[in-house]
């Protein structure tokens, strides 16, 4: 296994300019990640604050302890519980079999920084991984991309609840799921690894009460030697600790949005697109009902908070006595989970993707309005798996693989057709395209009004004719070439597919089946940097 950096640019501007750390974006964050010295000014931040650790330790070990307390679980828990301790967070929703690659790539991201961090600061570090179960957003989690014949394809699993349902309250259908695993395994191909892969998910399936849960199962298996911690953002038990600070979000709404407005206001001066949609009423707080999330926001006329079209309310009063008494009836969204995740953990450091970095940005006032930091946001790494025939057909056609990352195989696969098909031939249809249409020209302006629609009926046959003609001449050259025109659209199709980077379509089971679970041990051994760099891994 090779690793490989090359230089190229995030997936958005806002994003881009914060990897080099130019303004105005470096001066949205609190931290300068360019400075050398920004980890140990964190440390010294954290210092001045006292976490709920015991209580947090407790709350993961429970959550864990289906999943399996290992000895480097054990471990991290009690490195948690000392109070120098820092974490190393990240998380993203529970994705079916993990989701994208890019779930992959923020455990690996966390754990190799708490790693390189714990050397380098001389203090425990924990890798924690932040499961977002409270959200609803079921369509983003029910589905996996694979290819099926010579495209992409979308397996989704079920449609999934019609109401707002947190995910980790979404209960699978067992035999349904695992129906549906062996379904996606159809598509990667029988290897030596399938049966015992396989298995391994159905046990997992069996296990589960909730997405959530097969989530955790799989992503515990894949990471549980290097102690990642693991926590539901929808645990009840969370919720418990989370208390006290929903009783100030509620009390302190109005200042929070005020400065997440004022923020973004700062920011579309330099037309940065809008990355958090709030109204100015906004709670920032969902009300759960057990079927449903209900977005809250304050209604001046009743004096109180309403959800969409008046479906519950609250007095301020009662909403406060809910966070005391049913916390579990209440969850964060995209402004408040960042301050709740602040408010819990002594975060190092944050690893995002560059949506995350565009929408933290968005952040910073309300942070300092809370009487926070924001944490240093260190950028995931972006990394692409180069598999071995693939690397071999990118060498037999003689193509960059630093372009083929930027911007696909299109213009190179054209570039070929322009170079196989039958320039004269397709000069002559054109010419006859245009002759036909000249000479239609003469007869329409000769016949009576009453023939016209017969005459351009009669123009349009002959060029759908020769339209159809085209198309078969193509075809065959196509059956000529077919080696070769594979081969491009194969290398898109591995390593950017429809435009996109790999890490947003593939799923890290494909890769598993074919090369076993040592894959993921393989890739933790590398000699990551994190430099903002593109990692390029050959496998």
């Amino acid at each position: 296994m090779e690793l490989e950096n090359f230089s190229i640019p995030a997936t958005n501007r806002f994003a881009s300019l914060y990897l080099e750390q130019k303004p105005p974006v470096k001066d949205f964050f609190h931290y300068d990640i360019m400075d050398s010295s920004f980890f140990q000014r964190r440390v010294e931040d954290l210092q001045k604050r006292t976490f709920p650790r015991e209580q947090l330790a407790d709350c993961i070990r429970r959550f864990m302890e289906k999943f399996g307390i290992t000895p480097e679980i054990h471990r991290s828990l009690q490195k948690l519980r000392q109070e120098n301790a820092a974490v190393v967070i990240g998380g993203q929703q529970a994705g079916l079999l993990t989701g994208p690659l890019y779930t992959i790539h923020k455990l690996i991201s966390i754990i190799k920084l708490a790693q390189m961090q714990e050397e380098a600061l001389h203090i425990p570090v924990v890798p924690v991984f932040w499961i977002a179960g409270e959200d609803h957003d079921y369509l983003e989690v029910n589905h996996v991309f694979t290819v099926c014949g010579r495209s992409l394809k979308k397996l989704n699993y079920t449609e999934g609840p019609l109401q707002k349902k947190m995910i980790s309250d979404t209960k699978p259908d067992r035999a349904h799921l695992k129906k549906w695993i062996h379904k996606v395994f159809e598509t990667f191909g029988e290897t030596k690894h399938t049966k015992k892969v396989l298995a391994q998910l159905e046990k997992f399936v069996d296990q589960s009460e909730s997405l959530t849960d097969a989530f955790a199962f799989i992503v515990h298996d894949l990471f549980h030697e290097y102690g990642v911690l693991l926590i539901d953002s929808a645990d009840p038990r969370l919720r418990e600790i989370e208390a006290p600070f929903f009783v100030r979000i509620i009390r302190e709404y109005e200042t929070i949005t005020a400065a997440v407005f004022a923020q973004q206001e700062k920011m579309a001066k330099f037309e940065f697109p809008k990355a958090i949609d709030i109204s100015r009423r906004a709670l920032n707080l969902f009300y759960y009902d057990g079927t449903e999330r209900i977005l809250l926001e304050y209604d001046p006329e009743q004096g109180g908070f309403t959800g969409k079209n008046g479906s519950v309310f609250f007095t301020k009063e009662q909403l406060l006595e809910i966070s005391r008494q049913t916390p579990e009836r209440l969850s964060n969204n995209v402004v408040t989970r960042p301050l709740m995740q602040e408010w819990l953990f002594p975060s190092l450091a944050f690893i995002g993707g560059p949506g995350e970095i565009a929408y933290w940005g968005e952040l910073k006032q309300a942070f300092e309005k809370i009487g926070f930091l924001m944490p240093p946001l260190v950028p995931r790494l972006n990394i692409t798996l180069l598999e071995r025939s693939i690397q071999r057909d990118i060498k037999e056609l003689g193509l960059e693989i630093e372009q083929v990352l930027k911007h696909g195989t299109a213009e190179e696969r054209q570039a070929y057709w322009n170079s196989v098909k039958d320039e004269n031939l397709d000069a002559l249809i054109s010419e006859t395209e245009a002759m036909l249409e000249t000479q239609y020209d003469a007869i329409l302006s000769a016949v009576s009004k009453g023939l016209e629609p017969l005459a351009r009926k009669n123009l349009n046959f002959h060029l759908n004719q020769l339209a159809f003609l085209q198309r078969k001449i193509n075809e065959d050259i196509e059956r000529k070439h077919d080696v070769m025109l594979e081969k491009y659209a194969r290398i898109e199709r591995a390593l950017r597919p429809d435009g996109i980077p790999q890490e947003r379509v593939w799923n890290i089971f494909y890769f598993l089946n074919k090369y076993g679970k040592d894959l993921i041990r393989d890739l933790l051994s590398l000699p990551y940097t994190f430099d903002g760099t593109h990692k390029l891994v050959k496998i």
